[in-house]
């Protein structure tokens, strides 16, 4: 055992190495010393497996030589342990578990010339005093939708919770049995009320709700009538619901709010690019005279987590002075970021342009397929690099439907194209998991025994990288972390 750990380099070791040297003037010391921990670490657990099993060590060189390679990625996951980026191969546009909407380039400027130093927060240049947050993005956002005033907190959960426990706290607020949704992350309408203190009257049923329902549950206790929209389902056949501005104009009789839950946040319409229309915008919600209107940023408006409250000027006041609004407050990097995206939306026909999400939802099939021709490209011309028989991998460009995701637009496909790959020695399930361990890592999605690629979620700087993983994805034998001892008959040392 001790003749295979003298092969063991040391971090003294590892740091004098001219590649080493160049990372330390590019990265942290701190993250580069790490990094090299962690590959010597690995590698005294790869040796003490050959020694156990009676094969035989590598030389020093050798080891040390392996650990400079790995160098360079240790050091940054030592810097940023997460979230990482990976490749969205999927063809969910607002995939939830990957971060939902992606930020364009300029937004994420931005948030890094904010984050890299001070900035004007809270701070009035022109008076030179103390400022509030919001009064960078809320006369936007209100300008954007038409509304009165805005108010922003870190995500919609916490927008609605915020407004019903400012202004329905120990009444009642109507909603109908249909509109009691769980989104994901177990995010449901009745428990965010149940929290904030509000009592839930259900009208309706499941899937028949009429005006006079609501009538009916109406007394002088009824502080709210929340409508939320049905953003991840779709309840279809023997329904009916009531439109919000019906709902508004029984509010105004009654002398009652109307909230609604809008959700996924659209900006305008997406029926110009041969999508359903069905969808509704933020514009239409608050033309129809709702008194509050809630709705997510990562989800259709393309920006960062935050929660968009816009209405009635003195709704939103007293929302904004409850002591729970601190609590719940965005913070200064998704607030850069949202008043880049908003700025953006000032050009709606700019905006299909340079916000991901909405380019992602309307490229046309054409697109994809020039996309999916240059992957073809650059993994055939990497698999003959490699020397990889073309007969044993399976390339095949298909129709894939896709879809928006993250609760917004149910049950609408979207026409979509994927690369099919399959392989003689590797199962599709085995391809995805290599995948998904590359760097950077790929998740893909697995369809009748192959790897579906999804063209309408890559970027551009995602085709070359997906290549090589594919490509290395493929290849008989795993390539990540492993070495071939030349005396072992070949044999395979490693994790």
């Amino acid at each position: 055992m001790n003749d295979f750990l003298r092969a063991i380099p040391s971090v003294s070791d590892v740091l004098s190495e001219p590649r080493a040297m160049e990372l330390v003037e590019a990265y942290p010391r701190w993250a580069v010393r790490d990094g090299a921990r962690a590959l010597i670490e690995r590698e005294r657990r790869r040796l003490c497996r050959s020694a156990d099993k009676g094969g035989c060590g590598p030389g020093r060189q050798e080891v040390l030589a392996r650990v400079i390679a790995d160098l360079p990625f240790a050091t940054i996951m030592s810097m940023a342990p997460g979230p990482r980026r990976v490749i969205n191969a999927t063809g969910v546009v607002l995939h939830t578990n990957l971060g939902r909407a992606p930020l364009p380039e300029y937004a994420a400027l931005a948030v890094a010339e904010c984050a890299m130093g001070y900035s004007d927060l809270e701070y009035d240049l022109e008076r030179g005093d103390r400022g509030s947050r919001q009064d960078h993005i809320a006369s936007a956002l209100a300008r954007l939708a038409g509304a009165p005033a805005a108010y922003v907190v870190n995500n919609n959960a916490a927008a609605v919770f915020l407004s019903l426990e400012t202004l329905a706290r120990g009444r009642k607020v109507l909603v109908s049995r249909g509109e009691l949704v769980e989104i994901g992350g177990s995010f449901r309408i009745p428990d965010i009320m149940e929290r904030s203190g509000a009592t839930l009257v259900e009208v309706g049923t499941t899937n028949r709700t009429r005006l006079s329902d609501y009538r009916r549950a109406i007394d002088s206790d009824t502080a709210l009538l929340l409508k939320v929209h049905t953003s991840n389902f779709r309840v279809v056949g023997f329904t009916e619901e009531v439109q919000l501005a019906e709902l508004v104009g029984l509010g105004r009789e009654y002398g009652i709010p109307v909230m609604c839950d809008l959700g996924s946040g659209l900006v305008f319409g997406l029926d110009r690019f041969g999508l359903p229309g069905n969808e509704p915008t933020l514009a239409s919600v608050v033309a129809s005279g709702a008194d509050l209107v809630t709705f997510s940023g990562d989800k259709l408006f393309g920006g960062p987590q935050a929660g968009i409250i816009l209405g009635r000027g003195d709704l939103v006041r007293e929302i904004s002075v409850n002591p729970l609004a601190r609590a719940v407050r965005v913070d200064k990097l998704a607030l850069a970021a949202l008043a880049s995206v908003t700025a953006a939306w000032k050009n709606p026909g700019d905006a299909a342009e340079s916000i991901p999400v909405i380019s992602m939802l309307t490229e046309g099939v054409d697109v994809l397929a020039e996309r999916a021709a240059r992957l073809l490209e650059l993994i055939e011309g990497e698999l003959d690099r490699r020397e990889i028989r073309r007969d044993d991998i399976g390339l095949q460009v298909v129709d894939d439907p896709s879809e928006a995701g993250g609760g917004s637009m149910p049950a609408i496909s979207i026409p979509g194209i994927s690369i099919s790959v399959t392989s003689k020695d590797v199962p599709a399930d085995e391809i995805h998991l290599r995948l998904r361990n590359s760097e950077p890592p790929v998740v893909a999605r697995v369809a009748e025994g192959s790897v579906h690629l999804h063209m309408r979620t890559l970027f551009k700087r995602d085709l070359e990288p997906l290549a090589n993983s594919l490509c290395d994805a493929v290849a008989s034998t795993a390539m990540v972390n492993r070495y071939i001892c030349p005396d072992c008959k070949g044999g395979e040392q490693g994790p």
